[in-house]
């Protein structure tokens, strides 16, 4: 690995219930972004589908080796030379689906698989209600990624609200973290860019997130708003709502520059955590 300068690309899109109809705009989006220069390009969650409705999302996809998104952007990777990273597709595992981020090197080959962790079981105000977890199975391990500029933290949408992970990628060497998304528009406009930016500073990591936006055909509106955020906190590139490209150039030098200006991942120390009753608390005051 050397510490070059590389062209990043987020890839927005608004992926509807047709599998191919998807596959296609992902790949002139990827393909787009090569010829724009990028050197490493991100797809959102969910490339392949946005379906709501479980049957029809069973119906619809498939075991991993027979995934036709997969098997398109591996061949796009090795057409253009570029790493791409597959925010997620649905792939089936028996009874259940994995949400499964993918790493595609310039050669076409996988190198790197990661199921996302924390699944979406929320009530939200407007009486938005989300299980994922009646249909997905939740994965068990982080995944560091080694690319040609350094590692890779993969994650994906809702595991952006748990630090820890992030930190855990960040103190294992990764230099560059991502959650590519469907984020909901109303989670979204709240605290996307807080949280993007929070992990950034916290790691002194680069954050790189493609996401899907717009009103989908399942009825779902997504935020969009995907984002490059450098280890300083600094939005170096952000799309709107619209399907298209964003391009940022990544310096790899600003995550040793920020981690030496602050360096919460050497100063961290161990600690217990203490409860003390109002009881106690009075007894110890007057002794």
């Amino acid at each position: 690995m050397t510490a070059s300068r590389f062209t990043a690309a987020c890839v927005q899109m608004r992926s509807g219930r047709d599998v191919l109809a998807n596959r296609d705009a992902a790949v002139a989006l990827v393909r787009e972004a090569a010829e724009r220069g990028a050197d490493f390009v991100q797809t959102p969650e969910m490339t392949s589908l946005v379906e709501r409705e479980r049957a029809a999302l069973f119906d619809k996809v498939g075991p991993q080796d027979r995934d036709p998104t997969l098997a398109a952007l591996r061949e796009v990777a090795r057409e253009r030379g570029v790493v791409v990273q597959i925010g997620s597709v649905a792939v089936k595992e028996g009874n259940r689906i994995a949400n499964r981020a993918f790493l595609v090197g310039a050669d076409g080959d996988i190198m790197a698989s990661y199921d996302k962790v924390h699944l979406f079981d929320v009530d939200l105000p407007n009486g938005e209600s989300w299980r994922e977890s009646a249909t997905y199975t939740g994965g068990d391990r982080a995944v560091l990624a080694e690319t040609p500029w350094g590692y890779l933290g993969m994650t994906i949408c809702y595991d952006v609200r748990f630090a820890a992970l992030y930190r855990a990628l960040a103190e294992n060497g990764a230099s560059f973290l991502s959650a590519p998304a469907c984020f909901t528009r109303q989670t979204g406009e709240a605290h996307w860019h807080v949280l993007h930016r929070a992990r950034a500073i916290e790691t002194g990591s680069f954050m790189i997130s493609a996401a899907q936006g717009g009103l989908h055909e399942d009825g779902r509106e997504t935020f969009g708003h995907s984002l490059i955020v450098d280890p300083w906190g600094r939005v170096l590139a952000e799309a709107g709502t619209e399907p298209g490209v964003i391009l940022a150039e990544i310096d790899p030098g600003l995550v040793t520059d920020a981690r030496s200006r602050i360096p919460t991942l050497k100063n961290a120390r161990p600690f217990a955590v203490e409860t003390v009753s109002a009881g106690s608390a009075r007894r110890a005051a007057s002794a």
